[in-house]
């Protein structure tokens, strides 16, 4: 494995401590907020913060010294490029006498094509100054050697067009353009919870029979009495994987063409795990929420947030006193500026930042898939998630909104996850390698059954009509 390898590897693994040490903390202050919490779950939480903190370090130290010992190397081997056989640094071009001819920096007759001075136009563009320190010799040889032929250039005011075979394209790998993705925003925003280690289903036990207590009709009277049953809530252990085969001429040739493989795969499964949670058959938010009817040929959004309001009470009157308040509305980017489109009485009815007059809301203006886009009347945040089908009901063109307690919607996932698997082995006879992502999670909203989601023919594509 090659240095850049090495560290390469230690800045996925560091992203992957700081990812676990996010989710420990979230998972205190989420602790934090419950009422009945004890010193010993905290203290406990606070342990697991802690240790990740303290992996979050170690990865920072041993990312940092793979990073020291590549800078040695880069100084080492600029050294040498500009040592002489003795050793010695030689003196700049235009700081020594010269009797006869001196060795050019890229001699024609030992490299035909160029490739050295292609080499160092490349490594010049990644930052090695070596080469640029090379090229720079080569230019000053030219403008002593050739100087005639460049000043007649310059009078003819020849431009690149004339020498499309040197002048370099240079491209510029770090701003390539990704696939855009649907992420995860709804993911992002449950309850989050550490994947047991072993395991194909997580076992959760519901009180489905409670206690009783009723008056008692004279003294003396038996208590009344009724046996509590419980049924036990079996959530699968699912599997998000992606591969994609790579060239080891694209490996080794190529400018970070497995870093964004990877990222591309990374991003891909992140869309699937949330993705799955809405839309999967049975036990996806779709398919578990109890729905809120919404019907309406010429829909408004100020006919739309009284459904609103009508599945955040379906919300509450399922918990009961289980509900935490922690409310969510979850929908689809057309919505929400559907939403933000409305008009009343010459004011918007979903208010912008800086601007508060006779709204209906509050916009965050938040960018995708970085938490709370905005909030509702009531103050119930809104979640922006571009999972949420557009091709829903008879018309194949509505979507839905969803509300939830966000304390009753959880995710379980594995704190490594999703994790990769580069196999040179499997592919070697094609010089290929295989680059696989892949992650194990559980999710639920029925622990304590309580989702609504809005649907109907009022949720149709929008028109932004200002109504």
């Amino acid at each position: 494995m090659t240095l850049a390898e090495m560290i390469a590897n230690a800045r996925r693994a560091l992203a992957t401590a700081i990812a676990t040490r996010t989710q420990a903390q979230d998972a205190l202050m989420a602790l934090r907020s419950d009422p009945n919490l004890t010193e010993e779950a905290v203290a406990e939480r606070a342990a697991a913060r802690d240790a990740a903190d303290a992996e979050v370090t170690r990865r920072q130290q041993e990312l940092e010294g793979l990073e020291a010992e590549q800078r040695r190397e880069e100084e080492i081997a600029a050294l040498a490029a500009r040592s002489t056989e003795t050793g010695a640094r030689p003196p700049a071009y235009d700081r020594v006498a010269r009797v006869g001819a001196e060795e050019r920096t890229y001699r024609p007759d030992l490299d035909r094509r160029g490739a050295r001075f292609q080499n160092d136009v490349v490594a010049a563009f990644m930052g090695d100054y070596a080469a640029r320190d090379r090229l720079a010799r080569h230019m000053q040889e030219e403008q002593v050697e050739r100087a005639e032929q460049l000043q007649g250039q310059q009078q003819r005011a020849v431009g690149t067009g004339q020498f499309t075979g040197l002048v370099i394209p240079q491209y510029l790998t770090d701003m390539y353009a990704p696939l855009a993705r649907t992420a995860r925003p709804f993911a992002d925003a449950c309850r989050p919870h550490i994947l047991p280690a072993q395991g194909m289903t997580v076992e959760i036990s519901r009180i489905t029979t409670g206690s009783s207590a009723d008056n008692q009709a004279a003294e003396n009277d038996a208590a009344s009495e009724t046996n509590m049953d419980d049924t036990v809530l079996s959530v699968p252990v699912r599997t998000a994987a992606g591969q994609q085969t790579v060239s080891r001429q694209a490996t080794e040739r190529g400018a970070g063409v497995e870093d964004v493989v990877l990222g591309d795969l990374f991003r891909a499964y992140a869309s699937r795990l949330d993705s799955t949670m809405i839309n999967v058959a049975s036990v996806g938010l779709t398919n578990a929420a109890t729905a809120v009817t919404y019907t309406d040929a010429s829909p408004t959004t100020a006919e739309l947030y009284p459904r609103v309001i009508e599945a955040l009470s379906g919300v509450e009157g399922a918990l009961l006193d289980q509900a935490s308040g922690d409310n969510l509305a979850v929908m689809h980017s057309r919505r929400w500026y559907w939403m933000q489109n409305a008009m009343g009485t010459s004011y918007p009815l979903i208010t912008q930042p800086g601007v508060v007059a006779q709204t209906l809301g509050a916009n965050y203006a938040e960018t995708y898939g970085r938490g709370v886009r905005g909030i509702l009347p009531n103050g119930t945040p809104v979640i922006v998630d571009n999972n949420i089908a557009v091709n829903l009901g008879a018309g194949t063109n509505e979507d839905e909104i969803y509300t939830v307690d966000r304390q009753e919607c959880h995710l379980w996932e594995d704190p490594d996850a999703p994790v990769y698997i580069r196999a040179e082995q499997a592919k070697a006879a094609n010089l290929g390698i295989l680059l696989v992502v892949y992650g194990f999670y559980a999710f639920t909203f029925q622990r304590q059954p309580h989702a609504r989601k809005i649907a109907g023919t009022g949720l149709v594509t929008p028109t932004f009509t200002g109504a």
